[in-house]
């Protein structure tokens, strides 16, 4: 469930590219943030208390606002594939800071999945003809090390509601902080906007954030930082393939490649997490059969 997110942040650069007004990015990450947050708070009904209020604003900013903002002017500036890619090294940004700060073990097999992800990714762009704008590239990296912190930190203070609540604390945080910047920098809002202009946002709003976002919040509570952001890799892959099946863009022999070792990298993280799991309830299950005569004798 929590690799849906990825997906559909995927198809992200499709949308941009096809159904949204051109040179808006900002003003398409606030309608994207802001009232999917608004309608989630709505649902949810609570606020943030003591020192979730700036927690919850600084995640706000580090996973939706300047992660949107640098998502949207990567996906103006640069074919989807290569926006995408960007974002393969974030398991290997996440595992790190996930070492130093949460005290997650940084093993050889996750630096050698994370730079494999990297390389597969790499092989499906370029083979690709592909445009690489400089401001695009930069946008698409300050992203994601924006959102690997931002992953990295929630798991740090945990999670003081439900998956839900927390989603709709970030969204509005993060859409609040992207208003003004969009008034200021690309001005007021278009007259009107087309049938395929509100489509694509509602799209976004919807499936692209209000959705992909509660089940990518939930899953960081149940998996490892470093694994969850190893599902990332599945945008680039969305992405790449969108582009070949909507918009008739080549797919060569290195980018199917590419392709395979992506989904080797992620079968293997998977196994292995899968793994650590069942050895935690196995030992957990141990715990609770020594105490078990002591239950029996009392009862």
């Amino acid at each position: 469930m929590t690799a849906f997110a990825p997906v559909a942040w995927g198809t992200t650069y499709l949308v941009t590219a096809e159904y949204l007004p051109p040179d808006r990015p900002l003003l398409a990450a606030v309608l994207r943030a802001l009232p999917a947050g608004l309608v989630l708070l709505l649902l949810v009904r609570r606020l943030p208390r003591g020192s979730w209020w700036w927690k919850a604003a600084v995640l706000g900013v580090l996973n939706i606002g300047a992660f949107f903002a640098f998502l949207f002017i990567a996906a103006y500036r640069l074919p989807g594939g290569v926006a995408a890619t960007m974002g393969a090294i974030q398991p290997l940004v996440v595992a790190v800071l996930a070492s130093v700060v949460v005290s997650e073990r940084l093993t050889m097999r996750k630096v050698i999945a994370g730079m494999a992800g990297i390389f597969g990714v790499g092989m499906m762009v370029l083979s690709a003809e592909a445009n690489l704008d400089p401001i695009g590239v930069a946008a698409a990296l300050l992203g994601t090390v924006s959102m690997g912190t931002g992953v990295v930190l929630l798991k740090r203070w945990g999670q003081p509601a439900s998956p839900l609540t927390l989603t709709a604390w970030q969204l509005v945080a993060g859409g609040l902080f992207l208003m003004p910047l969009a008034w200021f920098v690309e001005g007021a809002p278009p007259a009107a906007l087309t049938p395929a202009n509100i489509a694509g946002y509602f799209y976004l709003m919807s499936f692209g954030t209000a959705i992909a976002y509660f089940l990518w919040f939930r899953g960081l509570s149940l998996l490892p930082a470093s694994t969850a952001s190893f599902l990332g890799l599945l945008s680039p892959l969305t992405a790449t393939f969108c582009g070949w099946i909507f918009l008739s863009q080549t797919l060569s022999i290195g980018q199917l490649a590419g392709a395979i070792i992506i989904i080797a990298t992620l079968i293997t993280v998977a196994r292995s997490t899968s793994g650590s799991l069942l050895e935690r309830n196995r030992g957990a299950a141990v715990t609770g059969s020594e105490r078990l005569p002591w239950r029996a004798g009392r009862v």
